[in-house]
């Protein structure tokens, strides 16, 4: 049986496509010239009207027209690549403005008790204990000794990291490490330094926060606002090709690029750190994940088919 030329229709969009099929194999596949979706067509096996790609007249019930959907899932999927990528340009540029702010030199005050341990749960303020603070990396600020109510007092102190440590005679150091700035802090007032019984190996210590010093922080923060851009311009690139059918991948990409934008903040410790940040991450990993759950719908549907023979 020679090639013959049939008429069908897609069924994604409802196109008529002309087709010229061999005798074999059975099954041979033509993409569509409106929407390239790959259209399966079956070789006839007998002329008409005992085979026929057309309806007989009259004999089988006429079937409704095709109709669009009223969304596609690739433009849903567009649309939530383009939000993402939206949002994270203006989480970077937030997060740097942030990082910008904190580093402007400032003056704080430090100011705690020191408490002596008894035991039992009972404390009570450590008189003439040292201590000692370190301004911002690791420089020597000045130092003082407590009082009868175990208070102490610094003013003047820099933007950047503060070390604490209170000693006193028979008792293990306690060091406090916190941090000061414009736009982000921790605490420095009202700080509480119990000394446990001990020597100088028995030091404890307490973090309040994961910055050490102004230079990680501003490390941390411009890494932050450097990956939120890239990730911004990889949601834009999955945004501009998942609307064709083969772009489907890069929509995948761009949206677990999205995804990974709040783990990013919680990984490099800025997670909660400023809040509308917070929030814009949390919205960019969401419209990122609806936007991967499409695009991947789709590349499962239009996975890899054989072409034509």
């Amino acid at each position: 049986m020679a090639t013959t030329t049939v008429t069908v229709r897609c069924p994604s969009c409802g196109q008529g496509l002309r087709a010229t099929v061999a005798p074999t194999p059975p099954t041979q596949w033509f993409p569509c010239p409106n929407c390239h979706v790959p259209v399966p067509v079956v070789a006839p096996r007998d002329l008409p009207p005992l085979y026929s790609w057309e309806v007989i007249p009259g004999l089988y019930p006429q079937l409704a027209p095709l109709r669009r959907p009223r969304w596609r899932m690739t433009s849903v999927a567009a649309i939530a690549l383009a939000v993402a990528a939206a949002l994270a340009a203006i989480t970077a540029g937030l997060l740097g403005q942030d990082g910008f702010v904190a580093a402007e030199p400032g003056s704080y005050v430090v100011s705690g008790t020191v408490l002596e341990d008894l035991g039992g749960g009972l404390s009570r303020p450590a008189s003439g204990a040292l201590v000692v603070l370190y301004a911002d990396n690791n420089r020597s600020f000045g130092s003082e000794l407590t009082g009868v109510n175990g208070t102490f007092w610094f003013a003047g102190v820099p933007t950047g990291g503060i070390t604490v440590n209170a000693t006193a005679r028979n008792y293990a150091p306690t060091v406090v490490y916190t941090f000061a700035s414009k736009d982000y802090s921790t605490q420095t007032l009202g700080l509480t330094l119990t000394l446990e019984p001990g020597g100088v190996n028995n030091t404890s210590s307490v973090a309040l926060t994961p910055f050490p010093d102004l230079e990680t922080f501003l490390a941390y923060v411009g890494g932050g606002a450097v990956l939120l851009a890239l990730a911004a311009a990889v949601a834009a690139t999955g945004a501009l090709a998942v609307r064709r059918p083969e772009g489907a991948v890069a929509g995948v990409i761009g949206g677990g690029a999205a995804v990974a934008v709040p783990a990013v903040m919680l990984f490099l410790s800025l997670g909660g750190l400023f809040l509308p940040v917070t929030i814009l991450a949390g919205a960019v990993g969401g419209a990122g994940a609806f936007a991967l759950v499409l695009a991947t719908v789709q590349v499962a549907s239009h996975g890899k088919v054989p072409g034509p023979a």
